[in-house]
């Protein structure tokens, strides 16, 4: 497992793209930017703002702007797959989380959304609940709200037939006396 994290095997394409992306993000990045647009700018008077004098600092931002997009793509799509690990890994070693949220990203978008909905429903089971943390599961979160309802039903009817009974001058019997 060591041999295969070893940034030894990484492509020469990917090291370059690796260390472009670090110092492209850099302050000194920023920093080379900012200076070269002051040149640039300081030139103008010296080319009488001519069309070439722009067209320098068009073609020179086109090809910037043009390459880190790639290179942009390249650091989020590794650092989404990389999240997305983690993620699947805290899943399935937690005890009572759904395994059905294991690489949830792979799946069609209506799937997705299914399970969005199960999760909209589970955070409204959760608001009825007293403490948010007691539900692991969708299903979980359903039996607990349902035996809540119950036992809240039952203790409903234990305070309220004594005062019905009560009211209606039964005693608890049943039937006319």
């Amino acid at each position: 497992m060591r041999r295969l994290l070893s940034q030894s095997k990484m492509s020469l394409l990917e090291k370059f793209a690796r260390r472009a992306t670090a110092w492209t993000g850099s302050s000194t990045a920023f920093a080379l930017a900012v200076v070269i647009i002051i040149i640039w700018g300081l030139t103008g008077p010296i080319f009488h703002y001519s069309d070439t004098w722009q067209l320098v600092i068009n073609t020179g931002t086109t090809i910037v702007t043009f390459l880190m997009v790639f290179l942009l793509q390249r650091s989020q799509n590794k650092d989404s797959v990389a999240i997305h690990l983690k993620l699947n890994e805290l899943v399935a070693a937690v005890e009572g989380s759904s395994n059905r949220l294991i690489n949830v990203e792979e799946q069609s978008e209506d799937d997705v959304a299914l399970l969005k909905r199960y999760y909209d429903r589970l955070v409204e089971l959760a608001r009825r609940d007293e403490k948010l943390t007691e539900c692991h599961s969708i299903e979980e979160a359903a039996q607990r709200h349902q035996a809540k309802k119950r036992r809240r039903a039952a203790h409903t009817t234990e305070i309220t037939a004594p005062a019905v009974q009560a009211a209606a001058g039964t005693n608890g019997q049943t039937g006319p006396t």
